[in-house]
């Protein structure tokens, strides 16, 4: 927030000897002047939405259904199921 000109104070477990935090202990609370208030709430939203647009547009392969391969069992075993007894009446084992 420095780099956009807003005067900022982080205030927080910053300087911690614990390299692991989390909850209470990981909580570092950004100070602004009361006149810059907003223009650090639009940066803060700026810079959200680029993360947000940078994982949207990574090359990893399209997500496949989940459901495709269980339709496949599921008409393999109705094949089975059908065909199994007409298979022993005529014989074809």
């Amino acid at each position: 927030m420095q780099d956009e000109g807003l005067d900022v104070e982080l205030r927080g477990n910053l300087h911690s000897p614990y390299a692991l935090t989390m909850g209470d202990m990981a909580r570092v609370d950004v100070y602004v002047p009361d006149d810059q208030v907003d223009d650090a709430k639009l940066v803060l939203l700026v810079n959200e939405v680029d993360e947000a647009d940078i994982i949207l547009d990574d090359d990893r392969p399209p997500i496949r259904d989940p459901y495709v391969p269980r339709v496949l069992v599921a008409a393999l075993i109705l094949f089975v199921v059908v065909m199994g007894p007409i298979a022993l009446v005529l014989r074809w084992y």
